[in-house]
């Protein structure tokens, strides 16, 4: 029988993935706060929860996805205060934004993206449950979560005490019973977004949103949450914190959600990509230099998922190259019928998914499959096709990523040019087959001279 092994934060350990109910997987990844282009440590976090998915539909009849939008928080209010653009203007933009870039990566879109200022009832309502149970309480127009009254908080994270204070970087204020505590949610005033409430005219706080959509959209508890690494803590530690205390489940953290997941940090000269530490690169900027989607996506799964990913041009380099190969192999494969594949050969195949989703043997075992020259093209083709589609790379995409289908290309005259210089090689008149090299250079083709022949490529 085909086990998934997954790495479990709150438990620290690799386990078997153990579906609540196999007929409806149901997993949950904290999405976009949106007042700002999405950079490439977002762009990450969603290529991996969408491999996930897939590699999930590969086991499962049913997938249910659910990814939020974050359109009320703080950054968004103080965008518009600068820009005197209105709020809605700056989150839709920016929604449409990352739907987009996230489209180009070959990511699907979730099952479900909900907004958390469609659930401004659903968060009163799990507020008023808190306060009724005793872990929160109102002061000066706020409503805080009230963190001694959790016992077993900082069971995610693993943090102390005293890390906990430090790393929440709270807000120091009077009316707090805690250093720790933190908020619900908070009062507007003047143009500030708000919504009334028992507390007052206000807002929520961050963390209650995705507490509240998960629940909703998937139920408790649900098979899998997850994100980034830097979500750990505070984020993800006080979901559960809400989560669990609003519905009397304060012993069991696995109440809210059994397994969660954490991709690690992509990297600038082994520092944390961020926007606060200014060091970050949009997935919209790399998009326009002409990179593919797909190349990128190639590279924020080169490496395993929980360990950090070091950007730099040489990383998109192998992935380009490597991604080519998979697309001109499945091209090549065009007219080839695909053949049936035992549940054992599909479990052999994607092992290395289903083993903590390890990408860099699966990349492998791709790459060794495209260079293999099989003669059982039709058992190729399907070996290729289900490895390549589990990553995320379809044959139905191979001529656009190849520029085949680009009417600008006048492939007769390319081929042309290519069996020019192909005599002229054999002639040994080397500087014609350079001449004839730069000229389809400056035509935007990219030539590579393998034992086979010469293959070309419209340049990215």
């Amino acid at each position: 029988m085909v086990h998934l092994t997954l790495s479990n934060s709150l438990t620290r350990q690799k386990e078997d993935f153990i579906p609540l109910d196999e007929n409806n997987i149901r997993l949950y990844a904290c999405g976009p706060t949106v007042y700002d282009y999405a950079h490439l440590g977002n762009a990450r976090m969603a290529v991996v929860f969408d491999m996930l998915t897939r590699v999930l539909q590969t086991l499962y009849p049913k997938v249910t996805y659910v990814s939020n939008i974050t359109d009320i928080e703080d950054k968004i209010i103080t965008r518009s205060q600068e820009s005197g653009e209105p709020i809605d203007t700056i989150t839709s933009r920016y929604t449409k934004i990352y739907n987009e870039d996230m489209e180009a990566l070959g990511n699907m879109p979730p099952t479900i993206q909900p907004h958390a200022t469609d659930h401004i009832k659903e968060m009163l309502d799990q507020i008023a449950s808190l306060i009724e149970r005793g872990h929160a309480y109102e002061a000066d127009g706020h409503v805080l979560f009230n963190v001694p009254s959790f016992e077993k908080y900082g069971g995610l994270s693993g943090r102390s005490r005293d890390e906990q204070i430090a790393g929440a970087r709270v807000e120091v204020a009077s009316y707090k019973k805690d250093p720790a505590d933190f908020v619900l949610w908070k009062p507007s005033t003047g143009d500030e977004p708000g919504w009334d409430s028992p507390y007052g005219y206000g807002r929520p706080g961050w963390h209650i949103e995705c507490s509240v959509m998960a629940e909703k959209h998937l139920s408790l508890p649900f098979d899998i949450h997850g994100g980034g690494a830097d979500l750990k803590f505070p984020h993800h530690e006080n979901e559960i914190a809400q989560s669990c205390c609003a519905h009397g489940q304060e012993e069991d953290l696995s109440a809210f959600a059994k397994v969660w997941v954490h991709n690690g940090f992509l990297t600038v000269d082994g520092e944390k990509m961020s926007k606060s530490l200014g060091n970050f690169t949009l997935t919209r900027d790399v998009l326009n230099r002409g990179i593919h989607g797909h190349v990128i996506r190639l590279a924020l799964l080169s490496a395993h998922y929980r360990k950090p990913l070091d950007w730099n041009d040489n990383l998109l380099h192998q992935a380009k190259k490597t991604a080519t190969l998979i697309y001109k192999t499945l091209h090549e494969l065009s007219d080839v019928e695909a053949g049936d594949l035992s549940e054992e050969d599909k479990a052999e195949l994607l092992a290395p998914l289903y083993d903590d989703l390890n990408t860099p043997l699966a990349f492998t075992k791709l790459h060794q499959l495209c260079k293999s020259g099989d003669t059982d093209k039709s058992a190729l083709k399907a070996k290729i096709e289900l490895l390549a589609g589990t990553l995320g790379f379809f044959a139905e995409n191979a001529e656009e990523f190849l520029g085949l289908n680009d009417d600008s290309l006048d492939t007769v005259k390319i081929e042309n040019l290519i069996a020019e210089r192909n005599e002229a090689k054999a002639n040994k008149d080397y500087e014609t087959a350079d001449k004839i090299r730069n000229k389809l250079v400056d035509m935007g083709i990219e030539l590579k001279d393998t034992a086979s022949g010469t293959e070309w490529s419209k340049a990215s």
